[in-house]
């Protein structure tokens, strides 16, 4: 027999989407400032079975409920942004409202995109989600949209995807990668794993250095492009399954 949707009190839901201790909530609850279905629901013990279509049912002092635990977005990463909680500097989870900081579970990124690469970055709540996502074996592909100092060599694409090269200070050659020669200087490169740096040093590696790194795609999701960098869009069941889809 399938489990029915999880039931919360409703102050403790509240409280763990970031809207305040449950003393604060409380006194919105008891203010008549809940809806359920047109509803008003002023007792704070009442249990809310948390289904994914919550956020359009439940209205907290006039507002759309916050998306309840479960979900996941995509923000388009912009320049100069950290993927940290603790780092020095501008980090992405400022870009989200300032509430979602206080969320539990918290939101934490799928991975990680350095501060100087800009592109589709996936965040979620969701421990089991964004494992799955990254764990080795699902060999997710991610697209990168490469610009380079100098020009190609010309035997880039076949060393990239032999399956033999090695980085420097490593002993497990790379993973086949996927290379498309857009210019002289820049390319799309689609990789399986996610080693730190990876794509600046498998250049670095044939003598190049990368001098602007985009992702535009993490498995069959792409960065829309009305998606301007710091902006995020939450992700719908049909999203996740395109993320889950490519495989290098």
């Amino acid at each position: 027999m399938s489990k029915g949707p999880a039931q919360l009190r409703l102050d403790r839901l509240l409280s763990n989407l970031g809207y305040g201790s449950r003393r604060e909530v409380q006194q919105v609850i008891w203010a008549g400032l809940v809806t359920l279905d047109g509803e008003t629901i002023d007792d704070s013990d009442a249990k809310i079975a948390v289904t994914p279509d919550l956020a359009r049912r439940m209205i907290v002092d006039g507002e759309p409920l916050d998306p309840p635990p479960g979900f996941a977005l995509m923000l388009n990463k912009p320049l100069g942004v950290t993927c940290s909680h603790k780092e020095l500097g501008p980090l992405v989870y400022a870009l989200l409202p300032e509430r979602w900081r206080r969320r539990e579970p918290a939101i934490s990124t799928v991975g990680r995109l350095d501060k100087d690469t800009s592109g589709l970055l996936l965040m979620t709540d969701d421990g089991a989600l964004l494992h799955k996502i990254i764990s080795p074996r699902s060999n997710v592909a991610k697209r990168y949209n490469v610009t380079l100092d100098r020009p190609l060599r010309g035997d880039e694409v076949a060393l990239f995807a032999s399956g033999t090269m090695m980085l420097e200070g490593e002993d497990k050659p790379l993973m086949p990668a996927q290379m498309e020669v857009l210019s002289d200087k820049r390319a799309l490169v689609t990789i399986g794993e996610g080693r730190y740096h990876q794509v600046r040093r498998m250049f670095a590696a044939v003598g190049n250095h990368v001098n602007a790194l985009h992702r535009d795609r993490v498995g069959g999701l792409q960065l829309p492009d009305d998606l301007a960098p710091g902006q995020y869009r939450l992700l719908s069941d049909a999203d996740l399954s395109l993320v889950l889809e490519a495989r290098t």
